[in-house]
């Protein structure tokens, strides 16, 4: 085991370096074992932190003293009934919570037993080294190292919900080298080491290495399967190096604190006022008593008592007066209403019941019901004022529609939605009437704004300004755009609610800067990390990939003539609509690196070879980030984009800005060893290594456009 004393800044401890060897001789303990697993337990309940209890005990300690004016049972009784209520309520959900982890943990996942054979195990006897089968819509039972999955590419997708809350796909790839082992029989012979991090509590970070056929490889958290995560491809398999109590996300795990609703928070203050109120009644009767003994009660010889009592001494006053006090405070112990505690207890538990079988609230596309673990918060439902969030996700459905784009200096797309139309009449403006402005002096600074247009009176105004195509040529164009409007039939797509004839149709390649944007389009269609699942129903692919705005991207440029149909670990294929033959050609793009995107990042690149050997940098990320990279050249496009990027803002859209640069063929090649060195590191310097190789190549880009999604 490798000794180091330095940390990361992810709190990533250094002090060890594990490392295992996959299909190790093992003896598996169960008791061990059953340590490592989160093991389910009762929460821990404080039943006295409300104060008619911390009443009712002291009056059931006193009963049993000589000075209780009743029986100890009339005084303990309640305090029994009361708390055994609260504690059968909490046993209750406690129970239902320890049938839920204990089905967790006895959940079974394919292990490989030996000679390539995978049998059932169950998630508590799996342990680090063992290789792991997982299907489709399976959890993770740990922390697994992704070694191959179903697809040719080794890509997996899964889903993080029960991690981070993100509803949003995340995409694992494993390593080239064992893209290989796609089958059960392979393992038969696999032999691997990893040396990596300790066991941490940060869900994004991962540093490590794998020792394979002689090789050290990089890993990186794009390997690496949490636990509790699920999977939405066939099937994966992974080696385990994490698990028990060392995952990640039982590391992230808190106790559960123990909440208390408003209600019985103003409960409390209500018993403290009628405590007092008590404690007031209890001392006037004690000041009286007192009073009356000290008068002339010693004179009363009827009152008199045969036998000495040590509670009562008319000759001691102030004696009588104090036991008089405890007394009154038994006795008139019924303004604290503990009853009323009781009825709270059984309106939760049915108000719970009632949650649980609420039709409203069943999902039919899950075939699930909410569930209400605890019903310590019922009355908290339904009370909140005010959502403050960073992310527009957590009050939509997260679901992104292509609505406009900027390319080359021109807006395209403007259907209306609720959203305009109730922001057109909060501004009295006319919603319908388009805007469009033209400066006859100046043709690189033209724009066009519209809601709905005529296009053979833009091709008309354009070609006036332009002075390059002659009137035949124009009334050509003109009735051949006039016969696709009328034989054009609307079709809905979901994802994609994006109308203008410039483009539909397969109409761009007949525009002047049809270069430009078939460069919008190969980065719509290239910069991405989805693959492609086949849809029975339709001609169109659909796609999986890691957010939504990356679908609605491959749904828009699948219908602006570029379809993105097969991935593989380097290799990208599309279908694309060349503008010559006005034909769809395949075309086949190496894929030589992917820089990913990351939120300190804010953008991510490819970098592909195409069939002519030209290596190309293509860039999608927010547009301050984009802006701050263009070269003295590569801002032809920048004031008329950024006014349309103002103006997607002010309409609520999400914005991203494209864009492009052609290396040279030694400029890559130094630049990826410098890359490649950086991956390979293993240490705290390693991520800023890689962010500066990031930052030597991410520069001197050509600025293509800005697209503007919205979130449904």
């Amino acid at each position: 085991m490798h000794e180091s004393s330095r940390r990361t800044r992810g709190k990533v401890r250094w002090s060890k370096l594990y490392s295992f060897s996959c299909l190790r001789p093992h003896t598996s303990d169960p008791d061990s074992a059953q340590e490592l697993i989160g093991q389910p337990g009762f929460s821990r309940v404080v039943f006295f932190r409300r104060v008619a209890n911390l009443y009712f005990l002291l009056t059931a300690a006193l009963s049993i003293t000589s000075l209780a004016p009743v029986k100890p049972l009339t005084l303990i009784g309640p305090l029994v009934f009361v708390v055994g209520i609260s504690m059968l309520k909490e046993a209750v959900e406690d129970w239902y919570r320890f049938l839920q982890d204990l089905t967790v943990n006895s959940r079974t996942v394919k292990a490989h037993a030996e000679n390539g054979l995978f049998v059932d195990k169950l998630w508590r006897e799996i342990s680090v080294g063992d290789v792991v089968k997982v299907k489709k819509d399976e959890y993770f039972s740990s922390d697994l190292l992704l070694l191959s999955s179903s697809y040719e590419d080794g890509v997996c997708y899964v889903e993080t919900m029960n991690l981070d809350g993100e509803t949003s796909l995340k995409i694992k790839r494993c390593l080239e080298a064992t893209l290989h082992l796609n089958e059960d029989a392979k393992f038969s012979e696999f032999k691997a080491t990893a040396r990596c991090e300790d066991p941490n509590p940060s869900l994004y970070t991962f540093v490590g290495n794998l020792e394979f056929e002689s090789k050290i490889y990089p890993l990186s958290p794009t390997q690496i399967l949490l636990r509790d995560s699920k999977l939405r491809n066939t099937y994966v398999y992974g080696a385990v190096i994490f698990s028990g109590h060392d995952t990640k996300v039982v590391r992230n795990s808190t106790m559960s604190p123990s909440k208390r609703s408003r209600l019985e928070k103003k409960m409390d203050k209500v018993i403290y006022l009628l405590f007092s109120m008590l404690l007031l009644i209890s001392l006037v009767t004690s000041i009286g008593s007192s009073m009356v003994i000290k008068s002339d009660m010693s004179q009363w010889w009827y009152l008199s008592l045969e036998d000495s009592d040590p509670l009562f001494d008319p000759s001691n006053p102030s004696k009588s007066g104090f036991l008089q006090f405890i007394r009154a405070l038994i006795l008139y112990g019924y303004l604290i209403p503990i009853s009323l505690y009781v009825s709270i207890e059984i309106v939760k538990m049915l108000q719970a019941k009632f949650i649980n079988k609420d039709k409203k609230m069943y999902d039919e596309a899950t075939c699930k019901s909410v569930q209400a673990r605890t019903s310590n918060l019922n009355e908290e439902l339904g009370q909140v004022e005010i959502i403050m969030s960073d992310k527009t996700g957590t009050l939509t459905c997260n679901q992104m529609e292509f609505r406009k784009c900027s390319i080359a200096r021109f807006s395209y797309g403007g259907n209306i939605n609720e959203v305009d139309i109730v922001a057109s009449k909060r501004m009295n403006t006319d919603i319908e009437a388009y805007r469009s402005s033209i400066d006859q002096s100046d043709t690189t600074s033209q724009s066009l704004e519209m809601s709905e247009f005529s296009v053979v009176d833009i091709i008309a105004q354009q070609a006036i300004l332009r002075g390059h195509e002659n009137a035949d040529n124009l009334n050509a164009r003109n009735s051949r755009l006039s016969d696709v409007r009328k034989k054009s039939v609307v079709k809905v797509v979901k994802g994609f609610n994006f109308r203008d004839d410039r483009l539909m149709n397969n109409q761009w390649i007949y525009r002047s800067d049809f270069f430009d944007m078939t460069m919008f389009f190969r980065v719509m269609a290239l910069c991405h990390t989805g693959i492609p699942v086949e849809d029975g129903q339709t001609d169109k692919l659909k796609c999986e990939a890691e957010s939504p705005e990356e679908v609605a991207f491959l749904i828009a440029s699948q219908e602006f003539g570029f379809q993105f149909f097969q991935r593989t670990q380097s290799l990208m294929t599309l279908k694309e609509l060349d503008p010559s033959s006005e034909k769809q050609v395949k075309r086949e793009y190496k894929l030589l690196n992917l820089l990913e995107f990351s939120s300190s990042r804010k953008r991510m690149s490819v970098i592909v070879r195409d069939e002519d050997g030209k290596i190309y940098l293509l860039c999608k990320g927010a547009d301050s980030i984009i802006f701050d990279r263009l070269a003295d050249n590569g801002g032809a496009y920048l004031e008329s984009t950024a006014s349309h990027l103002s103006n997607y803002a002010e309409d609520g859209f999400r914005t991203l800005a494209f864009a492009y640069r052609a290396l040279e063929l030694a400029e890559y090649e130094q630049w990826n060893s410098i890359f490649t060195q950086a991956r390979t590191t293993v240490g705290p310097e390693r991520e800023e290594l890689l962010e500066h190789a990031t930052e030597m190549i991410e520069k001197e880009l050509i600025l293509l456009g800005v697209v503007a999604v919205e979130d449904c």
